[in-house]
């Protein structure tokens, strides 16, 4: 399928290479040479060097054999005119970058129709909704939520861990909490396991249970810890605005440090719930005398990723319960790890996920049934949402009948109000939502998971 990108900053190169890597006919459009250049050099795709929102330039793209643009240049309005004048163009499917706070209130229903936009994706709030849900269930490392009621959670087993040489056939035995462990990752390894896997200390696993029993699991990893209810945020970022107003909403108090004294005006007035602190937040004696050894969480949401990584190892030092670093180079989210920071959030990969299932989406003629996409364990690893359709071939046969391809597991069963923990037992039906974790990339359809 052929997809044009403009914009080659940290999101449209992120955007790129997944698709590139699914296969599709990439072309990119950015106004700096010297991008272009190092983009196609890189990378398997055709680079144009232009305005986005000139004609010419969209047209030399090929804008009218384009199935699907992506605007994610840093202007909103360049995002939002360069698709509306693609979609005039003849482009099938156009989404735009839309950052502004203010464009993303009651006004963005009204653009998106207008302007013919197929979607609408801001980074930062999608980056607050992931960080809010984290501070929720502060124990994990990373939430994915599905309805009302399940939840698929990673978190680390720690040294010497309960589990440790449990196979996971001996952990429901032991153990009468209903989850099931569809993912673990070691090392650089990552499993989809059955019954007879072994569990380790400093294993990363994936579980999907009822919210009720993830919180009882995390009682009996002895890491259980009620939502964070008193949360430092350091930088004054979009990310850092989205959040606080929902923390703010939720009944949170709110602590931001910024060095930009104009951002904490300008957050001061927006934000009069939180209180916040002009300062430099690298600063130990700031954070120390702004009570970062009493809070409840520490966020670092800066524009460096070096700078979040430090000084969040030294708010772990000072046994912050919960700390959460932002980083989007994937060679500082390896170190950070080596660091002991287990809840790391890399904002420009949950919009490539997104980008990367609207594509698979678009290739199905009859529609995609993949609702839902997330990778799992650095992209080692993928959690689809299906909803399963009346003709589905699938329908009605027991799970243990079914030939499902190695590395691949349905990890949970959303039927009604109901949420089935899978056995071999149970099948789907039409109207479920069924969750489907594997190692193997590029599935499309429910039919994929069998062979």
């Amino acid at each position: 399928m052929k997809i044009i990108v403009t914009g080659c900053g940290k999101i449209g190169t992120e955007i790129l290479c997944c698709l590139v890597a699914e296969g599709h006919d990439v072309v990119v459009i950015d106004n700096n040479p010297a991008v272009v250049e190092e983009i196609t050099t890189i990378y398997d795709v055709m680079g144009v060097c232009g305005n986005s929102a000139d004609c010419d330039t969209l047209e030399e793209a090929g804008v009218k054999d384009a199935e699907l643009i992506v605007a994610v240049t840093d202007s909103d309005e360049m995002n939002m005119l360069s698709c509306f004048l693609a979609s005039r163009m003849g482009a099938g499917h156009t989404i735009a970058r839309i950052r502004n706070p203010e464009y993303n209130d009651n006004s963005l229903g009204f653009m998106l129709k207008h302007l013919e936009l197929s979607m609408a994706i801001n980074p930062e709030l999608m980056a607050a909704k992931e960080l809010y849900r984290l501070l929720k269930l502060p124990s994990a490392a990373k939430v994915e939520t599905f309805g009302k009621n399940f939840e698929m959670v990673e978190v680390k087993l720690k040294n010497e861990s309960v589990l440790d040489g449990l196979s996971l056939i001996e952990f429901r035995k032991k153990y009468q909490i209903n989850l099931l462990i569809c993912v673990v990752k070691r090392g650089e390894e990552v499993f989809i396991p059955d019954g007879n896997f072994i569990l380790r200390s400093g294993d990363r696993i994936g579980i999907t249970a009822r919210t009720a029993e993830i919180m009882n699991f995390f009682k009996l990893l002895g890491v259980g810890r009620k939502r964070s209810k008193n949360v430092m945020i350091l930088g004054a970022s979009k990310t850092a605005f989205y959040l606080a107003k929902m923390l703010l909403e939720g009944g949170s108090k709110v602590k931001i440090i910024e060095l930009d004294p104009n951002k904490c005006a300008q957050f001061s007035e927006a934000l009069p719930g939180a209180v916040i602190i002009n300062g430099d937040g690298a600063r130990q004696e700031l954070l120390l005398e702004e009570g970062i050894n009493e809070t409840d969480a520490f966020v670092s949401l800066t524009g460096m990723d070096e700078e979040n990584i430090l000084i969040s190892y030294y708010a772990a030092s000072q046994e912050v319960p919960q700390v959460i670093t932002k980083a989007n180079r994937q060679e500082f989210v390896v170190m950070a790890e080596k660091l002991g920071l287990d809840c790391i959030v890399t904002p420009k990969k949950h919009i490539a996920d997104v980008l990367v299932r609207y594509a698979r989406g678009l290739e199905n003629s009859l529609g995609s049934k993949v609702e839902t996409l997330y990778k799992l364990m650095d992209g080692k690893a993928e959690l689809l949402e299906f909803i399963v359709q009346s003709d589905c071939e699938l329908n009605g046969v027991s799970f243990k009948n079914l030939n499902i391809k190695k590395n691949t597991r349905i990890a949970g069963i959303i039927r009604g109000r109901k949420v089935i923990i899978p056995s071999g037992d149970d099948c789907m039906l039409a109207g479920d939502r069924v969750i489907v974790v594997s190692s193997n990339h590029g599935m499309n359809d429910l039919a994929d998971i069998v062979g």
